[in-house]
């Protein structure tokens, strides 16, 4: 196996996570065994997802959903989910259909990006009945251009860009490099790909989400549950105020972790 190899502290196997084609591999080889996707790729320069961190995000809206089917979680290709933002990895789409067998639309900004996820979806069969691409024509937009007179949505999600320029993105990419080899990285490895629309917007984080929770006020009768990832702690006292601000009738903050990562999950309903 080409990119397995000896820890030589614990002697336990595992692979160089610094090397982008074995990263790539590894969430390959994940999708293959537990999603059943036989064909997966991304465009090079694509952000490369880690599968169980996505995996985590599909399983806490299963839950959130099963709350209010009478503590069921409901399954099926009845059940519509709507992610902002889908990129070229396409991967909740494949996780929720393989988990859940729920249906999928997925919108996004970048051409390219869309026209990667849509050659995953012809790559496997089983989920060209189950997602739908549509291009987002109006950046400014989240649902308005997206969502169709009459059509509803279970749940929307997201996992929205954090940084608010290049610049940031580099430097937390850096960081985040550090923290892994415990020692300075001053170059970027592949592996962290990602383009300017998937990791950082002007604003940042807490300008996008803002944005969002404010038009989701627009569309409340369209959709159950709207959903998204915060990433930045600091963030989460000003999105629970915006949440209030649009009178959302419920709203949810859900912990999440992997390691060392904390993150966590921020729903609401009208």
């Amino acid at each position: 196996i080409p990119y397995v190899k000896l820890n030589p502290r614990n002697k336990t196997e595992t692979i160089n996570f610094f090397d982008p084609e074995a990263v790539k591999t590894l969430n390959k080889t994940l999708l293959k065994q537990y999603s059943g996707v036989q064909n997966w790729d991304i465009a090079e320069g694509y952000l490369c997802p880690p599968v169980p961190g996505r995996a985590d995000y599909i399983h806490y809206i299963a839950d959130l959903l099963g709350e209010t089917n009478n503590g069921k979680i409901p399954k099926g290709k009845k059940v519509k989910c709507l992610d902002i933002g889908v990129g070229a990895n396409c991967v909740y789409p494949i996780l929720g259909n393989s988990e859940y067998g729920w249906s999928f639309t997925g919108s996004e900004i970048d051409p390219n990006a869309l026209k990667s996820a849509e050659n995953i979806i012809k790559a496997n069969p089983p989920l060209d009945k189950r997602v739908q691409l549509r291009l987002q024509k109006q950046p400014g937009f989240f649902f308005k251009g997206i969502i169709r007179k009459e059509e509803r949505f279970d749940v929307t999600m997201c996992n929205p860009p954090f940084h608010a320029s290049l610049a940031a993105a580099k430097s937390g990419t850096l960081r985040k490099l550090k923290n892994l080899k415990s020692k300075n990285i001053k170059e970027l490895t592949l592996n962290f790909g990602g383009q300017n629309q998937e990791l950082w917007c002007k604003g940042g984080e807490i300008k996008f989400l803002k944005e969002m929770i404010a038009e989701s006020a627009d569309f409340g009768k369209a959709c159950g549950w709207f959903t998204t990832l915060v990433s930045k702690e600091s963030n989460l006292d000003r999105v629970q105020r915006a949440i209030k601000k649009v009178k959302a009738v419920e709203m949810k903050i859900i912990p999440m972790g992997q390691g060392n990562k904390k993150s966590r999950i921020v729903a609401w309903r009208f």
